[in-house]
């Protein structure tokens, strides 16, 4: 038996740390297959019918709630997946009011630095994995030095990283 609050909570919880699109698909792959809400097919029939229609990419997490759950399914994940923006929306609505106060200022280094701590969490992670070698650490590398120069477009970047790294390790 599907718990509605829970399933709200899980497309949720997917789109708020998902950047638009399918980059909420293995959240929600993982909660929902681990509870028996969803079917392997149910994510491929979705996303199938995410691609034709017209729209967003992030339309397909409505077909996902129809499969899964029925019309309320539905409606609870289009909830869950417009709730970010609309939040986003209006407290970037109040910032312009509040961004002159020092205390905003200091607020926003402290998350600034909390971002940059971060980073440097994932690429100490990914730099310490036991496959890291020096091939790999001079792809990021590079891929780092093109970024910064943001004289490449990252979509580049990503392509010359991935050929080099196929071509360095096949």
């Amino acid at each position: 038996m599907i718990n509605p609050i829970v399933y709200f909570l899980l497309f949720l919880k997917a789109s708020l740390f998902s950047t638009g699109g399918f980059s909420n698909l293995p959240s929600l792959r993982q909660d929902l297959l681990a509870r028996g809400w969803a079917k392997e097919t149910d994510f491929g029939r979705s996303i199938a019918i995410g691609q034709v229609s017209p729209g967003p990419n992030g339309l397909w997490v409505v077909c996902l709630g129809y499969f899964t759950y029925g019309y309320l399914g539905a409606a609870l994940a289009l909830l869950a997946i417009t709730f970010p923006p609309l939040l986003v929306l209006l407290i970037a609505s109040r910032v312009s009011r509040i961004e002159r106060y020092p205390w905003a200022q200091g607020a926003m280094r402290g998350v600034s630095v909390a971002v940059i701590s971060l980073l440097i969490s994932v690429v100490w992670t990914i730099g310490s994995q036991p496959g890291m070698d020096w091939r790999g650490l001079l792809i990021g590398v590079s891929a780092f030095g093109l970024a910064l120069s943001q004289k490449v477009n990252i979509v580049l970047i990503l392509a010359l990283a991935g050929g080099v790294g196929y071509l360095l390790y096949r």
